[in-house]
């Protein structure tokens, strides 16, 4: 149909068309949808309705109009629906005459945000992206009323954009005032907030920044979505004038886009806000079947496993633990308001070229809501959240990775290359699993509901099995405790291992691709996982009796007052086994779970939580100095001070370590090469040549 055609139409001839399609549209199943959706409109209170594109097919007048001049054709939707009011409820039909509009999904011509330039101006359009800022709601001026002196009043109506113009002369043709003040009662005003929408992740083409728009939501659609939310949004294209440095005000040729909203939909089903899904965790009702059915086969748990990024070799314990902290175990609330986590945290430190990095990107491509970040492009404001102001002066909370990866997981790579104030930033997410911040006159807690999966590189390059872990990685000690398991990725050449690798390593790059088919199919194991969350099983007795039986057990060790776990490792079994029972879709938490969960962080704790002097698993290694690196320091002392008496005389070397040989505790070699390290750590000090005392 031509343009000719559709522009003949009066504005009221156009709307009565409109509205003899929303009375007499049936849909599939025979009910008149809009006519049921208008009567719904007072005891919902609602101003809107929704229209969806596909039902105007057969109105090719009203769907053309859409492209053509899209604001005339929202102004007859309104006036339509208000006409359809008044017939019912004519008394609600005029308190929001003003009011009444129409919303729009499914519009087909979706752009990326790359699309949206110069031609785009003045059409409706739908972009996908994500909500990384939302401003605070502001009333913003509809219908202005200015008073005279004289007491006339002087109406103004704004219309389009942001600047209101003040009256010059008074409406009553007789009154020659110049003066006029605002009557906020009388005049009328609307909601407003602006929300900045960016690029999604994976739409993103490699080496861009990713590109931006700001979108202005009015009335109900405010404080519809918050940041991290990933939405399909339809609007309006609109332009609003950029200011130059150097040209006056009102004069720069020079313009910005933005989107006036006028729908919002959540990726992914558009339900309500409480139930918001990302499209990777929508899941359709063959797909539950195809999931029931894999959880039901007897090797499943082992077929995840090795579906878990299958183009890496070996690691099994790994890719079982990262399996098991995508699903997590469930948050519980206890009667008096606090909570407990139910997110699994892993550390992965180890020599460079053992595919941790690796691990790290497959684990955030196929989580259900998954982000990837590296250590030294991150500080903390972009980790947790950041206060900023808007050019309009208007204060933003700008939320962080953390903060996006809400329920999901958050892969943090080069973990030890972050600024130590950075990461500090961190420890409230890991334990309390929120965000607190108070800056600018903006005090907030936001949700992390997060699990951290963090990797990092030992402090000399490669990790040195002779030295406990918390020498081996430059990490706080506080931050070391709050991670579940912690996995030591040691490369050591032996034959076999390395020709298996070799052979995977070559293997990928056949021209047959004798890729190994992983046994899961990618979009099915994301699938799975997303649904396997869902699960909240109990504890049954005898897991509770193996978990208690294990942690009182390895409280109560031979040697003297070593303490090996602490209560946060009894939480983290507890977290354990309740993921795995969620991952094979039971709803009771068995034994073997149990058992299971305990072989993982005893298999942690003989790897990363031996103490290398005596060769015992001690977890006091994770919390700094095992007990014998104590108890040997404290004979030390005892010794020199034994022999400086009360006088302080300075200890000759010989007979110091003589003294030291003769506790036991030390050889000649050791006992020499002790002091050398008390020296260095300025514990004790060289008085005269050959002779020390305690500092």
């Amino acid at each position: 149909m031509s343009k000719v055609q559709t522009s003949t139409f009066t504005d009221s001839a156009l709307s009565d068309k409109v509205k003899e399609f929303l009375i007499r549209f049936k849909d599939k199943s025979g009910n008149y949808k809009y006519v049921e959706a208008i009567d719904e409109m007072m005891p919902r209170n609602a101003k809107y309705i929704v229209v969806d594109y596909n039902d105007l097919v057969f109105e090719p007048v009203i769907g053309n109009l859409f492209s053509q001049s899209p604001d005339r054709i929202f102004d007859a939707f309104s006036r339509a629906i208000k006409e359809a009011l008044q017939t019912r409820f004519p008394d609600y039909a005029e308190k929001i005459k003003d009011e009444v509009r129409v919303r729009l999904v499914n519009f087909p011509l979706q752009r990326s945000l790359r699309q949206i330039n110069a031609e785009t101006i003045g059409t409706i359009t739908s972009v996908s992206g994500m909500v990384v800022r939302a401003s605070e709601v502001k009333p913003l001026a509809k219908e202005l009323v200015f008073v005279c002196p004289d007491e006339h009043t002087t109406k103004i109506i704004q219309l389009k954009g942001m600047d209101v113009k003040m009256p010059v002369v008074c409406d009553d043709p007789n009154c020659k005032q110049r003066d006029f003040e605002l009557k906020p009662e009388a005049s009328k005003f609307i909601d407003f907030q602006l929300l900045r929408l960016q690029e999604l992740p994976e739409d993103l083409p490699p080496g861009q920044l990713p590109h931006y728009i700001d979108v202005t939501i009015k009335q109900d659609l405010v404080d519809n979505a918050r940041p991290g939310d990933r939405v399909i949004l339809t609007g309006i294209v609109r332009i609003e004038q950029e200011s130059v440095a150097g040209v006056q005000r009102g004069h720069s040729g020079l313009y910005r886009l933005r989107i006036e909203g006028n729908n919002i939909e959540f990726l992914g089903g558009h339900g309500s806000k409480l139930s918001r899904k990302v499209e990777k965790d929508e899941v359709s009702s063959e797909e539950e079947e195809m999931i029931k059915t894999l959880s039901q086969s007897p090797d499943v748990y082992q077929k995840l496993i090795d579906s878990f990024a299958p183009h890496i070799h070996g690691h099994s314990i790994i890719k079982e633990a990262i399996i098991l902290l995508i699903v997590g175990a469930n948050q519980r609330t206890l009667g008096d308001g606090s909570k407990v986590r139910g997110d699994i945290n892993i550390f992965l430190v180890g020599d460079p070229g053992t595919a941790k990095s690796e691990m790290l990107k497959f684990c955030s491509r196929i989580a259900p809501r998954g982000l990837y970040t590296s250590g030294r492009g991150s500080t903390a404001a972009g980790l947790t959240a950041a206060i900023v102001k808007d050019k309009s002066g208007i204060m933003m909370l700008e939320a962080g990775a953390v903060v996006l990866g809400d329920q999901g997981l958050v892969c943090i790579d080069e973990f030890d290359k972050m600024k130590p104030e950075d990461r500090s930033a961190l420890h409230e997410v890991m334990e309390q699993q929120s965000v607190s911040i108070a800056k600018g006159g903006i005090v907030a807690t936001l949700n992390a509901r997060t699990s951290i999966l963090a990797a990092a590189n030992p402090m000399y390059g490669k990790y040195d099995p002779f030295k406990n872990i918390t020498e081996n990685v430059n990490l706080p000690i506080p931050l070391l405790t709050r991670f579940d398991l912690i996995f030591v990725v040691r490369d050591i050449p032996s034959k076999e291992k390395d020709e298996k690798i070799a052979r995977h390593i070559i293997e990928r790059f056949d021209p047959q691709g004798t890729d190994k088919r992983s046994v899961i199919d990618v979009d099915l194991l994301t699938k799975y996982l997303s649904y396997a969350k869902r699960g909240i099983p109990t504890m049954t007795k005898e897991a509770e009796e193996k978990i208690l039986e294990y942690y009182l057990q390895m409280r109560n060790v031979e040697s003297e007052e070593m303490i090996t776990v602490t209560p946060r490792q009894l939480e983290g079994i507890i977290r354990l086994s309740t993921a795995r029972a969620r991952l094979l879709m039971k709803d009771k938490v068995e034994l073997e779970d149990a058992e299971r969960a305990i072989f993982l962080l005893q298999s942690m704790l003989e790897d990363a939580g031996v103490d290398v002097n005596t060769g015992k698993v001690d977890l006091g290694v994770l919390q700094g100095k095992p007990r014998s690196e104590v108890s040997k320091m404290q004979l030390f002392m005892d010794i020199l001070r034994s022999l400086e008496g009360d006088s302080k005389v300075p200890v000759e070397e010989k007979m110091f370590v003589r003294e030291l040989e003769k506790s036991d505790k030390f050889t000649q070699d050791e006992a020499r090469n002790y002091i050398r390290r008390m020296l260095r750590e300025a514990s004790i000090y060289e008085s005269k040549p050959g002779h020390y005392n305690r500092v």
